[in-house]
């Protein structure tokens, strides 16, 4: 590493690690320091470390999907370069421990300044030819996902507006961070729908405390800010939604579903579902919503581009 004279232009911006202990993984988030982050650490990491389930990048933020467990890893320079071999929950933290050979080694480092980070502990320090190693300690985060539908009429208002409005008056009120919003398409051909019929998810990283809180913060804005009376809600806490749940998105997509069928599939897979008034309108599309929340290119297609496992975005 060459050197730095401000360090925090080349430190990641904020990290985040929400867990499932249940199914025993972490997702973790970073904000690479650079505009579009590094493919090459997405490519290196999965390559290198059996703890990482998947691994996406969009746009400067990188994604994994780890096991809680440690492993062995075998650094190869170029081919094997760097990766995660430890994941583990301790006095309600989380923490990584990263090892990379070179300029792959003095990440932990760049990662110490990072908005979210308890303390990053340096025990080898990399760079050159060096080995380096340490471990990065973030509060430990849950994974809440939030279907809205229904907030605007044939008249005013859209729903995408009001729910990215709402997610940043979410991150305001200091439970967590706002870290995703998805635009889902659904059938065109509802006779019902407003005019492009398409419904909302939500995703937040919150602390543990505000797990089930989030329902009721949301639910008050909806009721505050909806211009429809048939405005709904659908929250399903957890890191991955199951393949139920994308069946259902994708035959919401195809053709006209039925409110028992959301029902349903909400009572299957522990999704609360919240009226915000009265009618039942939006409770199709808020749980339709869930199910191709982290699959945007997928979630914007139209029936007869998608196909079950076949979009861009492998389900």
């Amino acid at each position: 590493m060459g050197k730095i004279d401000n360090i925090d232009e080349v430190s990641y911006k904020k990290i985040i690690a929400m867990v499932d202990e249940e199914l025993g993984i972490v997702e973790l988030i970073e904000e690479h320091p650079c505009p579009n982050g590094s493919q090459w650490i997405i490519y290196q990491y999965q390559r290198t470390s059996p703890l990482i389930v998947s691994a996406w990048r969009e746009g400067n933020k990188h994604h994994f999907i780890l096991k809680i467990d440690r492993c062995r890893l075998k650094l190869i320079p170029s081919l094997s370069a760097a990766g995660i071999e430890r994941v583990y929950i301790e006095n309600n933290n989380v923490h990584i421990v990263y090892a990379g050979l070179a300029g792959a080694g003095v990440g932990v480092e760049l990662r110490k300044n990072a908005e979210n980070v308890v303390d990053a502990i340096l025990h080898e320090k990399g760079g050159g030819s060096k080995l380096g190693k340490g471990v990065v300690i973030t509060p430990r985060m849950e994974k809440v996902i939030i279907g809205i539908d229904d907030t605007d009429t044939k008249e005013e208002g859209a729903t995408w507006v009001l729910a990215n409005e709402i997610g940043k008056l979410v991150e305001k009120e200091g439970i967590g961070y706002y870290i995703d919003h998805t635009i889902i398409q659904l059938y065109p051909g509802n006779p019902d729908k407003t005019q492009n019929c398409v419904s909302i998810a939500l995703t937040f990283a919150v602390y543990p405390e505000y797990k089930y809180k989030i329902k009721d913060i949301i639910r008050k804005y909806l009721k505050e800010k909806s211009l429809s009376d048939k405005t709904a809600m659908a929250v399903y806490y957890g890191i991955t939604p199951s393949k139920s749940m994308k069946l259902f998105t994708y035959k919401a997509k195809k053709g006209m579903v039925s409110v028992e069928e959301a029902r349903a599939v909400a009572m299957r897979n522990n999704i609360d579902i919240v009226k915000i008034f009265e009618k039942d309108g939006g409770i199709i599309g808020a749980v339709a919503a869930l199910g191709l929340a982290e699959h945007h290119d997928s979630a914007a297609k139209l029936p007869d581009d998608f196909e079950y496992g076949k979009s861009t975005n492998t389900l």
